[in-house]
């Protein structure tokens, strides 16, 4: 995370490489999501996510996601064109991007504050606790 002039520029991106972010502004909700979508998206029992100001977010050198409409009209999911990668997802109309935890450079500091979609968890995993008290640590 860098800070310029008193804002906190996050950086990331996919595995490749290929496609890179910086966001600016304050992380908000970070959670984790066991709803199916996430799960067969993800390929794993649970996606984490943190959301950021919509306006904040831009993609390096001219590459953006390929976008997957999850729930058409409503929520789209962006990942990377050559790697594949799950980066982001996006609500139709919305002011903020979810951004995968894992596509940030630095993320140490986000934990997750609660679990959507519990009722779909695998039961070998434990659950995130609902502490929504705080986007970070520290």
């Amino acid at each position: 995370m860098n800070v310029v002039l008193g804002l906190q520029i996050r950086t990331g991106g996919c595995l490749c490489g290929k496609l890179r972010f910086t966001a600016d502004g304050e992380p908000d909700y970070p959670h984790t999501c066991s709803c199916l979508h996430c799960q067969k998206l993800g390929g794993g029992p649970m996606m984490s996510w943190v959301s950021f100001p919509l306006d904040g977010l831009a993609w390096s050198d001219g590459v953006e996601p390929v976008w997957f409409d999850t729930f058409p009209g409503e929520t789209k999911r962006g990942r990377c064109p050559e790697c594949g990668s799950q980066v982001c997802a996006l609500d139709y109309g919305g002011d903020s991007i979810a951004v995968n935890l894992s596509a940030l450079d630095q993320a140490e500091d986000l934990v997750p504050v609660n679990q959507s979609f519990r009722q779909d968890a695998v039961a070998w995993l434990p659950q995130v606790p609902d502490i929504r008290h705080s986007a970070t640590v520290g």
